[in-house]
């Protein structure tokens, strides 16, 4: 799916959820009490997931910045939906959990007949807090600037600074300070575009016990692999504000920095 074709921005961002809304409502319960059936590809929590490695290698060596999963991150340890303003529904499964905000995860937008439109494997890069008011004005996209803008450099100096050696950098980088990505969704010719908005809801657990409920804020850029443009690299960039966690109210704020490749649905198989 392209999301310049999906897009559909609705006027506020945080939809006033009651707090006695069910995690039941965004998946689908059995009667055993099992929160994560009838899901896209019949994934549930504890499936033991089978993808080809050769599309992520491929875009290693050709400078992705993209993480391999590790040997253990082969089943789905949590699934959340992403209610948005758009037609058709978001999911992800999750392969590992990492409190400092690690994760991995595939993400699935199916359309309005449930059929899968797009698969992406996403890799954490890293995760910041905007501690000022001018910093979370700018990742929610307020004020017509930040997050929603044409476009966004990744620097070199960012990446030494998280901790990436200088080989991979030189790999990575070549001559260039930094690599230049351009929104992929809205109209190209407009400066900018106010980001997607919405709630995830996710389930850590089968019963639906344990796990979070969160607004987030999102655009998705990309940048060519390649000079023929037939391979490339997704940098969604996402505010996200915790409400609760494990069924406690919380309060916290952050932006993730994820990068994504997109995948056929053949090079997956979930068990």
């Amino acid at each position: 799916m392209a999301w310049k074709d999906a897009y559909q921005y609705v006027g506020k961002l945080f939809n006033k959820h009651g707090q006695d809304e069910l995690i039941a409502d965004d998946m689908h319960a059995e009667k055993n009490g099992r929160q994560d059936s009838a899901l896209p590809l019949g994934a549930r929590i504890g499936s033991v997931v089978n993808l080809q490695k050769t599309p992520l290698i491929r875009a290693i060596s050709q400078g992705s910045l993209i993480a391999m999963p590790d040997e253990a991150e082969t089943r789905i340890v949590a699934i959340s939906r992403v209610k948005l303003s758009i037609s058709g529904k978001m999911y992800r499964y999750y392969l590992n959990r990492d409190a400092n905000g690690g994760e991995k995860f595939l993400q699935l937008y199916c359309d309005a007949n449930d059929d899968l439109q797009e698969l992406l494997y996403c890799s954490h890069l890293t995760r910041l807090i905007p501690e000022t008011v001018e910093d979370q004005q700018a990742f929610l996209g307020e004020n017509g600037a930040g997050l929603g803008d044409r476009n966004y450099s990744l620097w070199r100096e960012q990446l030494v600074g998280i901790g990436w050696d200088e080989a991979s950098l030189d790999s990575i980088f070549a001559d260039a300070d930094s690599l230049q990505y351009e929104r992929d969704a809205g109209d190209p010719a407009q400066e900018f575009v106010a980001p997607f908005k919405g709630v995830e809801t996710r389930i850590d657990d089968a019963a639906g016990k344990l796990g979070l409920q969160q607004d987030v804020v999102f655009m998705p850029y990309r940048r060519s692999l390649n000079e023929a443009g037939d391979q490339s690299e997704l940098l969604l960039i996402s505010t996200e504000i915790l409400r609760s966690k494990d069924g406690d109210n919380k309060r916290d704020i952050h932006v993730d920095f994820m990068i994504a490749l997109p995948l056929e649905a053949e090079r997956l198989l979930v068990q």
